[in-house]
């Protein structure tokens, strides 16, 4: 995974660049853990393990196993946002941004399977921090599409409406395309998806 989401939940924080390495090392293998095994039946042994790292590495920087799910929550979240967010904002045009991001977010997904599986499992084990994933990319999603409507170049209307159904979509583009078959053209889905987003299904007159 991406080091922007090293700000990550309960995790101690780390003082020097190895330490950063070590808590990305074990983040990443906490992934691995829980989007193969579920909360559950993860075992810290095995996270430390996938790390390389001694079990003892693992309680410097948490202290239990929900701990470091909790932290690898806000990390996942974290590294969503920073990666899709800066796409779509990266380009002029906003209805272009639209494609992008969900180009870009299916591209994320496919590459973190694991981030499905977690983010169901946080809805028992984290339930605050599972609410926080959603509210937080809506919040910033809504507050880009207010400065699209400030700049003329989307419509007035509900942004904290639109905000969520544009989510709702991408979340079941991301499990039907990145997660159940990933062998078809994103650039293609994204094209399809953010038409609907800019023109709806109404037919023209």
């Amino acid at each position: 995974m991406k080091e922007e989401g090293m700000a990550a939940g309960s995790a101690k924080t780390p003082r020097t660049e190895r330490g950063r390495r070590t808590l990305r090392a074990l983040l990443d293998a906490a992934a691995d853990e829980f989007g193969e095994k579920g909360f559950h039946d993860a075992a810290i042994a095995r996270i430390a393990a996938r790390a390389d790292m001694a079990i003892g590495s693992f309680y410097t920087y948490f202290d239990s196993k929900e701990d470091i799910f909790r932290a690898l929550v806000q990390d996942m979240s974290d590294q969503v946002r920073g990666t899709v967010g800066p796409r779509i904002l990266s380009v002029p045009n906003r209805l272009d941004g639209e494609r992008i991001g969900i180009e870009t977010f299916l591209g994320f997904v496919r590459e973190h399977k694991a981030l499905y599986r977690i983010m169901d499992q946080a809805q028992f084990v984290a339930a605050d921090a599972h609410h926080d994933h959603y509210q937080s990319i809506a919040e910033g999603y809504r507050q880009s599409l207010d400065a699209a409507v400030a700049s003329g170049q989307v419509r007035p209307g509900d942004n904290e409406v639109r905000a969520w159904a544009i989510m709702g979509m991408n979340v079941f583009l991301g499990l039907r395309y990145g997660i159940w078959q990933d062998a078809d053209d994103v650039g293609a889905i994204a094209g399809t998806a953010a038409d609907l987003v800019a023109r709806g299904i109404a037919a023209e007159d």
